[in-house]
């Protein structure tokens, strides 16, 4: 049987040999925990449905290192945030991967946004993050020229990477422990046989002692097929880029963000250097009609009717329709999504702008139309489901993924 020999892994392969545990997904959470199982000694085999690892929100990621400012004080997102930070930072590091700690600002423009700034500043001190440094209108120039504000924050902790690069040198790892990867293999069941479960994809099967679901945006539907009621559904966001002209890409020297809504979990549009080169503005967070939804025309009839078909989702709406209302007019608009850039640096300019990439946020959505806003990980009979990743996973994903193989390790046995 030939041996993966790619960071993609071989579609259709038949699983190589013995393994110890299952990983559904290969997006970074999917890889780091079969990185960190492989480290114990733990032979993994991936079973990813699309064609490649890191296809979908990991490969559509804004490239972004987080700091761990935003979050909640003693959260787990915090925690993982601080901790899987510092390891990516070294992973990059050991493995040559290229890497940039560049910093941001967080700007507020108006005195109403000032208290909610003076929050994200408690919030970071209290997070462990060290050089915070509060900037008046002038000091928020001297970093970047071209933005406006009547109050900032810097934060230094922030850097920018290609996720994709890191889940090739993760999938390089994995391979070096002797996990194995399967592309164009989409999970279909499980059923439990003495000492283990037999785990079956398209035309695989193997039988381990235990599985791990990282399967993003798709996580609810696998643990159901795991016979696991998540007590959540999957609502897709897709998250829409303009891309900053290459004349006009000095406007900004490294990320400029807003000071965000605190009743909403995205952070609003802001601008982002990429560490390949490039200047990305957005994203906006429109409503997507396919889980896999990248363009506004992709349209799943079953995943409307599985979304529209759930309370949780109604009650959600129910909530937050004018700030869904405001985020499809300026979807459909450059000139509204330029006018809200210019509130961060006012040279942009509506030609400066084109289109850009799009991303798929995996909202996960409670019966009370609540958004589930930190990691949620469920269990079964050797069995761990990560129902919720929300940003900052990408960051987070070696911490998270130690923590599961630590878990996982002792209930799989």
């Amino acid at each position: 049987m030939q041996a993966v020999d790619s960071a993609e892994g071989i579609a259709g392969m038949q699983p190589d040999g013995t393994f110890e545990v299952a990983v559904i997904g290969g997006g970074i959470v999917g890889l780091a925990t079969a990185m960190a199982l492989g480290q114990r000694s733990r032979r993994v085999v991936i079973f990813e449905a699309a064609d490649r690892i890191a296809a979908h929100q990991t490969g559509h990621n804004s490239g972004v290192i987080h700091s761990g400012l935003y979050y909640k004080p003693g959260s787990l997102k915090a925690k993982t945030c601080a901790a899987g930070r510092d390891a990516l930072y070294a992973f990059c590091d050991q493995r040559d991967v290229r890497v940039e700690r560049c910093g941001k600002i967080v700007v507020a423009t108006d005195p109403a946004e000032v208290p909610a700034l003076d929050e994200l500043h408690r919030r970071g001190v209290a997070n462990g993050l060290e050089g915070l440094r509060r900037l008046g209108p002038e000091e928020i120039r001297e970093i970047e020229p071209h933005a406006a504000g009547i109050d900032g924050l810097f934060v230094p902790q922030t850097g920018i990477v290609d996720f994709t690069e890191v889940c090739k040198v993760m999938a390089a790892v994995i391979r070096e422990q002797g996990g194995q990867i399967l592309t164009s293999t989409a999970f279909a069941g499980v059923h439990r046989e003495t000492g283990g479960l037999v785990v079956h994809g398209l035309d695989a099967k193997v039988f381990v002692k235990g599985l791990v679901n990282c399967a993003g945006l798709q996580a609810d539907r696998v643990a159901r097929l795991c016979g696991i009621e998540p007590g959540l559904r999957i609502v897709p966001f897709r998250g829409e880029y303009f891309n900053v002209k290459p004349g006009r890409r000095d406007l900004v020297k490294n990320l400029v963000y807003p000071v965000p809504d605190p009743r909403l979990p995205f952070l609003g549009v802001h601008f982002t250097r990429r560490i390949g080169g490039g200047l990305e503005a957005g994203p906006n967070a429109v409503l997507a009609f396919r889980r896999e939804g990248y363009k506004a025309s992709d349209v799943s009839l079953f995943d409307v009717a599985d979304m529209l078909g759930y309370g949780g989702f109604w009650r959600m709406a129910a909530r937050n329709w004018r700030a869904g209302l405001g985020e499809f007019r300026r979807a459909g608009s450059p000139a509204l999504f330029a006018a809200a850039l210019r509130k961060l640096v006012p040279d942009i300019r509506e030609d400066d702008l084109e289109p850009g990439g799009a991303g798929v946020r995996a909202q996960a959505v409670a019966p009370d139309g609540s958004l589930c806003d930190d990691f949620r990980i469920a269990q079964g009979e050797r069995m761990v489901h990560v129902l919720n990743a929300p940003s900052p996973a990408a960051t987070a994903s070696i911490a998270i993924g130690q923590a599961i193989a630590d878990f996982a390790a002792r209930r799989f046995e």
